[in-house]
């Protein structure tokens, strides 16, 4: 059930929506292509990043649906009006990340040598008693703990999703 007040708050944004946009439509910048032009290309990829959002979104509910049970279920009904535009913003910052990963050029290592000189180096490091002295006596020492915490932590996470439970396993 919606409250009134929901009802109410959601109609006030969208006329404030629709009074911003009516009055951002009236200003024109120079540019070298007729109005609307270019805004209606930009309309039609929003419109149908939306559309594939929802789709997912409907995908991903009743997945969770599955996997969580009555939780995950509960979970989707609380995200109530927020589930799309939380979807939405989701696809957005994939898409992005995409992109940020081909334009960097960023990949995964290629040869078996970029990962035995990675581990070696960390192998060497960390059995030379010189090694912790030095960043002991340099106060880096911080800097390689908080790595070692943010590596446990990471490791941590992904014994939970492996687990597919928080503290211990489910015995069924």
């Amino acid at each position: 059930m919606v409250r009134p007040s929901t009802r109410l708050t959601q109609a006030i944004r969208h006329t404030r929506f629709a009074q911003n946009t009516a009055r951002h439509q009236s200003k024109r910048f120079a540019s070298s292509t007729p109005g609307g032009s270019g805004t209606e290309g930009a309309q039609k990829k929003a419109e149908d990043a939306l559309a594939t959002a929802q789709k997912y979104a409907g995908d991903a509910v009743n997945v969770g649906k599955r996997w969580l049970g009555p939780v995950g279920e509960k979970l989707g009904n609380a995200l109530g009006a927020y589930r799309q535009p939380l979807v939405y913003n989701f696809s957005v910052a994939k898409e992005f990340l995409k992109q940020v990963y081909v334009a960097e050029r960023l990949q995964p290592p290629t040869s078996v040598n970029a990962f035995t000189s990675a581990y070696s180096t960390l192998w060497a490091r960390a059995s030379n008693p010189q090694y912790w002295r030095e960043i002991a006596q340099s106060g880096e020492w911080t800097k390689v703990g908080i790595y070692a915490i943010e590596a446990y932590g990471i490791f941590k996470v992904g014994e939970i999703v492996g687990r597919r439970s928080l503290v211990g396993y489910n015995l069924n």
